[in-house]
């Protein structure tokens, strides 16, 4: 198997990540055998996707057990995100959830830890914690996720809170509400944008106008729209997969190259909004 040619991304920090990795959300649910979800991990680790996100809250759990097992014996090679959820992000709540993912996941560090999305704990709480965490080695960088740009303006304020290093958001060509204010302005201070459900959860697979554009670079539909997503600068995507042939078609999409008259033609079948909106959540 032949190890894609991959770009990165920036982090704040100096350190750089995959431009295309996986999520593992709806993972270990049973939409799969649980050997072919595994085989589909260390598939996408073996093409270098070597990004790969998770949280507490999948499954319940279950997602980060079934990274686990994927990383075993190769967790060197992988950077791995998972995510506190808000009702446990007082200070001595995400210590402990941060242990608890990390007994899950077989290891004694994450490279990447994030808050799932704003809550009514003090962000001054969270922020503490996930510094207390980087200071103990449990975590390497931090970050947030579904922070729109009032969350990330309160964020940024808090003394301390310089070390955030990635929004994981929604963003695709059917949501594209943060191309008015949330992703220039991470542009313009280098942060990265980590987007998840980048085709929409599948929906945008076999859109006419994206099997049109896939004809014209051999690629498929879904393809077209992943490689839209990771075009921009600063933003990278982590599509979950089921199937190892779906994690290969993900990454397929490091092979096409839009161009001028692509990119029109998708911003005319795919308009952002006239006017800003509120960030959109699945």
């Amino acid at each position: 198997m032949s190890v894609l040619m991959m770009r990165s991304v920036d982090l704040p920090s100096g350190e750089t990540i995959p431009v295309l990795g996986m999520g593992t959300w709806h993972l270990a649910e049973g939409r799969h055998p649980p050997e072919v979800e595994l085989d589909t991990l260390r598939t996408g680790l073996d093409l270098g996707m070597t990004l790969i996100d998770t949280a507490e809250l999948y499954g319940d759990g279950a997602s980060e057990r079934l990274v686990g097992r994927a990383i075993a014996g190769r967790r060197d090679d992988v950077f791995l995100v998972s995510k506190v959820m808000p009702t446990h992000a007082t200070y001595d709540g995400t210590l402990a959830a941060c242990d608890a993912s990390l007994r899950r996941l077989g290891t004694d560090r994450l490279d990447m830890y994030l808050l799932h999305w704003p809550g009514d704990v003090p962000l001054e709480e969270t922020v503490s914690a996930f510094e207390e965490l980087k200071r103990s080695g449990r975590i390497r960088h931090w970050g947030v996720s579904n922070f729109d740009v009032g969350d990330m303006n309160a964020l940024t304020a808090i003394p301390g809170a310089s070390g955030v290093e990635t929004d994981q958001i929604l963003y695709n060509l059917t949501r594209r509400g943060i191309e008015w204010n949330l992703l220039p302005a991470a542009q313009r201070v280098g942060l990265p944008i980590m987007a998840y459900s980048p085709i929409e959860q599948g929906r945008l697979a076999g859109h006419p106008v994206l099997e049109g554009i896939g004809r014209r670079h051999r690629a498929s539909s879904t393809q077209i729209a992943l490689s839209w997503v990771i075009s921009h600068p600063g933003v990278c995507a982590i599509p979950q997969a089921g199937t190892p042939e779906h994690v290969r078609q993900n990454g397929g999409a490091l092979r096409v190259e839009l161009r001028e008259d692509d990119v029109v033609e998708l911003d005319a079948a795919f308009p952002p909004p006239p006017h800003p909106v509120p960030l959109e959540v699945l």
